[in-house]
């Protein structure tokens, strides 16, 4: 009975694509992050849960080395603004297909292009974009508030229609998603002016102060339930980092006091119960910080949890 109503859920093929930049931050590394999922067996998991796996493969990104920084406030500027272009076209064709898109970053400044791609299909077809937002970092700099010019701590402001012309055009329409349809989760590490951003505009954040004193079930339950009334499709957008680095030591920004591995595995259950997940995004896995490819293992699990693997499904 229970591999019966499983089935009815996984009947769709998934479009997987990598996106292999670390230009959105100083460190090197989360460039390798596609790789090292793949590396973990990523696709025969899904595969093993019944689903269809087409890997589009990466898409070509230039390398640091190879350029160099024309404005300290927003570093790689030109070259994360060409290739977002290039991932949202392939996003959308994906969708397009009818396949579920799984984007593997790449720093976080993926879900630039990502997000672009899927607001566009939503647009298409009358669809209002949530997202849900798992991540040490809001993301919400813009080239004023930043205090380093890092592109990857501005992906969600890009998507909210703030920052530099170049890419919250991407698309060619701003902005992306609404503020009230963006819920952030696991958030502790914040910048002072980002934060001043943040109250100003209201936005829905549950910090990890929050997951100690609400629990992780009922915080991830009231974001499904306010997402229902007003969403038609739901991005994640998981950044490891959101989770303690006693459990993901490999990642782009480390920072400690995350998400323990049950509540990590409890939001993507709990998601995949509830079926109402459309996309999925998972980042800043970093290889050259990590132990025997421990965090992309991890990762792969959670992608597989999101999508409905669990104890009565091993």
């Amino acid at each position: 009975m229970i591999n019966q109503k499983r089935n009815k859920k996984i009947n769709r093929n998934i479009g997987m694509i990598g996106f292999p930049m670390d230009l959105g931050a100083d460190r090197r590394g989360v460039d390798m992050g596609p790789s090292a999922l793949r590396y973990a067996g990523l696709e025969k998991k899904l595969e093993d849960l019944g689903y269809k796996v087409t890997d589009y493969g990466d898409i070509d990104v230039e390398i640091s080395e190879t350029q160099r920084i024309r404005d300290p406030k927003l570093k790689y500027l030109s070259e994360i603004v060409k290739t977002s272009k290039v991932l949202a076209r392939k996003v959308e064709g994906i969708m397009n297909k009818k396949y579920f898109p799984l984007i593997l970053g790449g720093d976080h400044a993926t879900a630039i292009g990502s997000i672009a791609g899927i607001a566009s299909y939503c647009k298409k077809r009358n669809k209002t974009l949530g997202v849900i937002w798992i991540d040490a970092h809001p993301d919400m700099n813009t080239p004023e508030t930043t205090p380093s010019g890092n592109i990857h701590g501005m992906p969600l402001a890009v998507a909210l229609g703030l920052g530099h012309k170049r890419l919250v055009g991407i698309g060619g329409f701003k902005p992306k998603i609404k503020v009230e349809n963006v819920a952030m989760i696991g958030i502790r590490d914040v910048d002072a002016l980002e934060a001043e951003t943040i109250k100003k505009l209201g936005m829905t954040v549950y910090t990890m102060t929050d997951v100690d004193k609400l629990g992780i079930h009922n915080i991830l339950t009231k974001v499904l339930e306010d997402f229902k009334s007003r969403v038609d499709h739901i991005h994640i957008s998981f950044d490891m980092d959101g989770i303690d680095p006693d459990y993901a030591e490999g990642v782009g920004t480390p920072v400690p006091g995350g998400l323990t591995y049950r509540e990590s595995q409890l939001i993507m259950e709990t998601i995949a119960s509830s079926g109402s997940m459309n996309s999925l995004e998972v980042l800043e896995v970093n290889p050259i910080l990590d132990h025997r490819n421990k965090t992309a293992e991890l990762a792969t699990e959670l992608i597989a949890s999101s999508l409905g693997k669990n104890t009565l499904w091993d």
